[in-house]
């Protein structure tokens, strides 16, 4: 209830006649004191406003005790007893056990749910921001100290071409593999129900489609250019990864030329780079040790923030998502395989990198834990590491631009009149999601821009896309994990190769053959 002045017909405010003081003590009625005393008008008003946010609040001050208490909780694992992959994974699963909780007491879209989310997201988005905070930083510094560890440019082609042919070969394979799905599941774009989010969502998918259509490839190519590097360090434009990328490799490539003409010189450069590596490791452990606490957060936000009837009315899309998922996942396990690797020790010691991928929702993100992971448990030489885990943050991601546009692709073609079986429709699909997947962002929403970018190739809308929003952040951590899987694997293969010529991969001594049988 709110309280207003009195007004007249013409409803402007009409002012009382001043009142001569006197001694006796009338009674006041509502609609004089409301007209004579505004004052009190508006501190009623007010005391009514917070009594009811008082009210209101006490249900969601109840969840954000509960939540305290899970950090709390989580604390007790910060003991060197209990590895980061058991207390990312204490995070995850309370973070599971406090949205379903909120879920079965409140029910779905409940006002309790949005409040209390509206506080824990402080921590997760906090939790996120830091992590984007770190990743321009930390890729430039490691692109640089790569490629100045090599000791010769030529080096840096054979890596870097072994890496790239693998990521782009895995997501051509994992597009196959999203396109057989879509078939197998009879999965199509007709009868998906648009409600006012979807519609509001293909409103802007459709205009930032416009905008995507006006670039041919060769704008495309010209756009992983960086024109200033400091624009693209804020990552401003979708393709700023793979532009600061490139300016790493050829500030790494005239370090080294410097070196070869001035020998003096190159030893100061070394310890520079090696000491702003050192920093940055420091500050990338720093954040890593609020991990816990990010993965409850963001956990809680995606299962109390889902609905359980969008999510019933996609499962089907779910299911045939996460099958081809599990599909790529053996096909990573076959590489790793016939290239001698011990399947049980890989996936022993990737593990905690793929549940924080799983959680975080940014393959960008886990870099930091990547690149560890392979040198420091799997002996991947740093400099394939580097390479690898950037590389595969913005090319040839097997899940964001692999699986995804490819499914989507193939439920749209019945649609516009195309046969999703034909062998023509399925080249020119593979052919568009390899290319495509080049300067993909490493975030949450790199599969609707991949979307954005594939559909159009093949003359589809982009609005189905936007039909499957609701489910979106469901798919998208297990989708994370894979393209985090498939960097891991090319840096593991390419040093497999490399072994032969370690000397010209890297100067660290690491032999990449530990997890081989």
């Amino acid at each position: 209830m709110h309280w207003s002045r009195v007004r007249g017909e013409s409803g402007i405010a009409q002012k009382k006649p001043t009142r001569q003081p006197s001694n006796r003590v009338d009674s006041v009625s509502p609609d004089r004191l409301t007209s004579d005393q505004p004052e009190f008008e508006q501190t009623k008003s007010s005391c009514q406003c917070l009594t009811g946010v008082i009210d209101m609040s006490i249900p969601v001050a109840v969840n954000l005790l509960v939540f305290a208490g899970l950090i709390i909780f989580l604390s007790r694992f910060r003991r060197p007893k209990y590895s980061l992959s058991r207390q990312v994974l204490a995070g995850l699963l309370a973070g599971l056990a406090f949205g379903f909780g909120l879920q079965f007491v409140y029910g779905g879209g409940s006002d309790a749910i949005a409040a209390t989310l509206e506080w824990t997201d402080v921590v997760g988005t906090s939790y996120v921001n830091l992590l984007k905070m770190i990743i321009m930083p930390l890729i430039l510094v490691m692109m640089i100290a790569a490629v100045v560890r090599m000791r010769e440019v030529a080096a840096l082609g054979k890596i870097g071409g072994f890496v790239i042919a693998i990521l782009v070969g895995t997501t051509m394979i994992a597009a196959l593999v999203g396109i057989f799905m879509a078939n197998a599941f009879g999965l199509t774009a007709e009868g998906l129900t648009e409600g006012a989010r979807e519609l509001a969502r293909a409103d802007v998918l459709t205009g930032r489609q416009d905008t995507m259509t006006e670039l041919g490839l060769a704008d495309m190519l010209v756009r992983f250019i960086p024109s200033n590097i400091f624009y693209d360090l804020t990552g401003a434009r979708p393709t700023s990864v793979i532009a600061v990328v490139l300016f790493g490799i050829l500030f790494g490539i005239a370090a080294l030329l410097v070196t070869a003409e001035d020998p003096d010189r190159g030893d100061g450069i070394q310890r520079f780079v090696e000491t702003a590596k050192a920093i940055i490791m420091k500050l990338v452990h720093m954040i890593m040790a609020l991990t816990p606490y990010g993965i409850l957060a963001l956990m809680t936000k995606v299962v109390a923030g889902s609905n359980a009837a969008d999510i019933l009315n996609l499962i089907t899309f779910i299911v045939a998502s996460y099958l081809a998922i599990a599909v790529m996942f053996v096909v990573h396990a076959l590489l790793l395989r016939l290239n001698g690797v011990s399947l049980g020790a890989y996936f022993r010691k990737v593990w905690p990198v793929l549940v924080f991928a799983f959680g975080s929702r940014s393959s960008a993100a886990t870099i930091p834990l990547n690149v560890e992971t392979q040198v420091e448990e799997l002996n991947v030489p740093q400099p394939v590491a580097n390479l690898s885990a950037t590389f595969g943050a913005t090319i040839g991601q097997n899940g964001c631009a692999g699986i995804y546009p490819a499914m989507l692709a193939t439920m749209m073609a019945p649609v516009m009149g195309i046969d999703p079986l034909s062998i023509s429709f399925i080249v020119q699909l593979v052919a568009v999601v390899a290319i495509s997947s080049f300067g993909i962002a490493g975030v949450g929403g790199g599969a609707t821009f991949a979307a954005l970018v594939v559909l159009p190739a093949m003359g589809f809308p982009v609005t189905i896309a936007a039909l499957l929003i609701s489910i979106e952040p469901l798919i998208d951590m297990a989708r994370t994990a894979l393209n985090v899987n498939g960097s891991m694997t090319a840096g593991v293969i390419t040093g497999r190769f490399l072994k032969d010529t370690s000397g010209d991969v890297s100067d660290t001594g690491a032999s990449p053959q530990t997890v081989v049988d």
